[in-house]
């Protein structure tokens, strides 16, 4: 099928411009007219056009951002809640919103809700930018006649995950800066200013001590070219080769177990696990979704291969009659506190709440951790680089030294 441009204006007068799939134009203008569009343009867009492909290609692997689809969220939400017509409500987000991989979705799901298509059906289709929690916890809505509310806790998730995500971030973003203009200063020193010092000291007829002569070592190294590129080179090849092993099921499961096993980071990435755990898995079972269903959701949107095994356990036990308390705490990964309040709201029938207590107790938690860590971090980056300007000068001062004692 062909694909036309048009711009034309809807039943409230409202100008639209867009595209739609037919077979030819006349096809084309009887779609819009049925959906009640008064027609004023309408071409063939080419399919010829390389940039257009090249744009296309790249558009369809860019993911939508965070921020972006939580603002989405929310504005759904207000606006269900309000009573605007859904068909309405996607027509004014998909204008506003900034992000374009996002209006184009809008632009689709509109049209297939218009269609006849549920809003879960439609979002299903674009499954790069909507996750499969997403549209479970839409679906459930619509099913319960809450979709109003769904959406909002759907919202509330989105910002609390999108926030924590972004407090992880912040804190580290202090310490790579300083690395990173730690190496480059380094490396300038190394490139252009020490080679004149490396050339005096040849010059000379003397012993050079220890470290100058690993100083100089580096300093002809990092500008050889048969030194740098196998260099590069080996660097690549194990970092490929380190990406190909994760995607392998049994990499991945290594991966992610050194990423909770670690010193300092990896308690860090324990915590953060459990909150999303419990976020997810509390507001799934808040807005309806079945307890098999959210674990298979939740297991899948862990984004770690322990806590997806942990569910997997979970969902036997749970098929077999026993609780969720149980193989939690056999796994390993979550504290006594956690099992135990899990095991209270199971007695009481109040799961979804006291997951969430858990989770926002687990917030505070990281946020108090990487406070500590990003204040630990910053006189151990200090000494570091203390240390290796240290080396440097002593390295260039110690033959200078030797050279003005041999002169007395």
């Amino acid at each position: 099928m062909a694909v036309f441009v048009y711009e034309a204006r809807d039943a409230s007068g409202q100008l639209r411009r867009d595209v739609i799939e037919a077979q030819n134009v006349r096809a084309a203008t009887q779609k819009l007219q049925e959906q009640k569009y008064t027609v004023i343009t309408i071409k063939e867009r080419s399919s010829t056009v390389a940039g257009t492909d090249i744009l296309a290609f790249l558009n369809k692997y860019r993911r939508v951002n965070d921020q972006a689809l939580t603002v989405f969220s929310r504005q759904f939400a207000t606006m269900i809640n309000a009573g605007l017509a859904m068909v309405r409500c996607l027509d004014i987000l998909a204008e506003q919103t900034e992000d374009k991989k996002l209006q184009q979705t809008l632009v689709q799901v509109r049209r297939d809700v218009e269609g006849g298509s549920t809003l879960s059906n439609a979002l299903g289709k674009h499954p790069t930018v909507f996750s499969t929690l997403y549209i479970s916890m839409v679906r459930a809505g619509e099913l319960g006649g809450v979709l109003d509310e769904v959406l909002d806790r759907l919202a509330n998730f989105m910002e609390k995950d999108f926030g924590l995500k972004k407090r992880v971030k912040s804190a580290l973003t202090y310490p790579v800066v300083i690395l990173v203009m730690a190496i480059v200063i380094v490396f300038f020193l190394v490139t252009y200013i020490l080679p004149t010092f490396v050339s005096l000291f040849e010059g000379m007829n003397m012993a050079l001590p220890l470290p100058t002569k690993i100083l100089m070592a580096v300093t002809k190294g990092v500008r050889k070219p048969l030194v740098i590129i196998p260099s590069l080179a080996i660097i690549i090849i194990l970092f490929f080769g380190f990406n190909r092993y994760v995607q392998t099921p049994v990499g991945r499961k290594q991966y992610d177990r050194l990423k909770l096993s670690i010193p300092v980071f990896g308690l860090l990435n324990k915590k953060v696990a459990i909150s999303r755990f419990c976020r997810t898995l509390g507001t799934l079972l808040s807005s309806g979704v079945p307890i098999m269903q959210a674990l298979e959701i939740v297991g899948k949107a862990s984004g770690n291969e322990v806590i997806a095994e942990t569910v997997t356990k979970v969902r036997e036990s749970i098929r077999e009659g026993e609780s969720i308390a149980s193989p939690l705490g056999a796994s390993g990964m979550f504290p006594p506190m956690v099992t135990q309040m899990v095991a209270v709201g199971e007695e009481t029938g109040n799961l979804d709440a006291m997951l969430a207590k858990i989770s926002d107790f687990y917030d505070t938690e990281v946020e108090y951790m990487l406070a500590s860590l990003t204040s630990m971090l910053e006189p151990i980056m200090i000494v570091g680089m203390g240390a290796v300007v240290g080396f440097i000068v002593i390295a260039v001062f110690l033959p200078l030294y030797q050279l003005i004692g041999s002169l007395h």
